[in-house]
């Protein structure tokens, strides 16, 4: 991910937020404003309820504001607990929406009694998990219509069953309409956490790359020196022209290793499979030992992508890198052919040596999860002293000229 997604994916973000705080904490205000505000304002209702009701509403704003921005505030990557929300604002509320409640119903005005209540128990439902805030929705729900009614029989106005039955309806229709968007914007907060965790997952990823790349190319080069070193140290006292080549090509050796670190780190070389046949063919006989190549020119000529000549290549050099490291080996032959839609490649040798080896070490099997993942498969076998790599890839057909196709010409 670019930064340019990043800023734009945050930007989304932010967006989002300030629309869910208007559309939850702004839309509790409103709510309080324009239903307790108005009735506030009616002239038939008495004087000792309007004072003791405008400091409930006060109140009751300023502690739904609160809460709910704290809410908003929390990750959603773990459950929400009420233990979470301010413990003061959140009495402050229960208190100003009974307050707001029992004054309204003194007067029987039912439609209005149940407005603060019901977004107090929306307020609180936003701070349990998913069960617990069913049950809480469920049961105000239940009891909702118990006030309005009884005041209504008490009172015989024949009002009992909008008394009874609104006060349901708006607890349900306020939790839906609270919990709505908070639900929308956790599903956002989680979405953009699995992204940033992506991102994260895909910069490790390039790093193990370009590590297991870095490895290929200094083990290899390190272990060709090595060996080249040693002949020529043999070589010093009894030929000495021989050795001045060796030392030659060790000092060539070290510069494309220096270059090749280079370019891995620029990010520009690819191993292909190709350089790797005859750079293996050089070494192989450099250790005085006896390589033999078995090409198929359909093979060299196949119809196969950059991404699998680079995998065969690192499958080959690993196997040149075994053969010299893990191995007393006299003879070694590699077989690359086309066979059955697969692009075949296989590196035998003789001289295996007892102990922790080739199939102990992580390079095969990072190599073989690789082809795995590019619809192949690479495996390996020992049987005494012979030890056996082979890998496979899928090779697309090479197409034959039309006839028709040149006649028409």
């Amino acid at each position: 991910m670019g930064d340019g997604s990043i800023e734009h994916t945050a930007a989304g973000l932010t967006s989002f937020r300030r629309y869910t705080w208007w559309t939850v904490p702004g839309m509790t205000v409103c709510f309080l404003v324009v239903f307790v505000g108005a009735w506030l304002l009616d002239g038939d209702v008495p004087l000792w309820a309007r004072a003791p009701a405008a400091v409930a509403l006060a109140v009751e704003m300023w502690a739904s504001v609160v809460l709910l921005s704290r809410r908003l505030a929390l990750l959603p990557s773990t459950d929400v607990h009420l233990d979470e929300a301010p413990v003061g604002r959140l009495i402050a509320a229960v208190g100003a929406g009974v307050a707001l409640a029992v004054l309204p119903l003194a007067v029987r005005d039912y439609g209005l009694w149940p407005v603060a209540p019901a977004l107090v128990v929306a307020n609180v439902a936003t701070y349990l998990p998913p069960h617990r805030r069913r049950a809480l929705i469920a049961g105000a729900v239940v009891l909702a219509p118990l006030p309005g009614g009884v005041v209504s029989l008490l009172a015989g106005d024949g009002e009992l069953a909008y008394a009874a039955l609104f006060p349901a309806g708006l607890v349900a229709f306020t939790a839906w309409v609270t919990l709505g968007p908070l639900w929308a914007w956790d599903t956002a907060r989680r979405l953009d956490e699995a992204r940033r965790l992506e991102a994260e997952l895909a910069v490790r990823e390039e790093r193990l790359r370009f590590a297991a790349d870095l490895h290929d190319i200094q083990g290899h080069h390190l272990q060709v020196i090595a060996l080249k070193s040693e002949l020529a140290a043999r070589l010093l006292d009894v030929d000495p022209a021989r050795a001045a080549v060796e030392l030659k090509e060790i000092r060539q050796l070290s510069a494309d290793a220096l270059s090749d670190t280079r370019a891995v780190v620029r990010g520009y070389r690819r191993t292909s499979l190709d350089a790797e046949i005859g750079n293996a063919t050089r070494v192989l006989a450099a250790a005085d030992i006896d390589a033999r190549m078995t090409l198929d020119p359909a093979g060299v000529a196949a119809g196969l992508t950059d991404s699998a000549r680079h995998l065969l290549g690192l499958v080959m050099r690993e196997a040149t890198t075994n053969v010299l490291r893990h191995s007393r080996a006299g003879r070694a032959e590699v077989d690359y052919r086309i066979a059955d839609g697969f692009a075949r490649l296989k590196v035998s040798n003789d001289g295996a040596q007892d102990g922790p080896g080739a199939s102990d070490g992580t390079g095969l099997r990072t190599l073989a999860e690789r082809l795995e993942a590019a619809g192949g498969e690479l495996t390996w076998k020992r049987d005494g002293a012979h030890f056996v790599v082979a890998a496979a890839l899928p090779a697309k057909p090479l197409e034959s000229p039309n006839p028709a196709d040149g006649a028409a010409r």
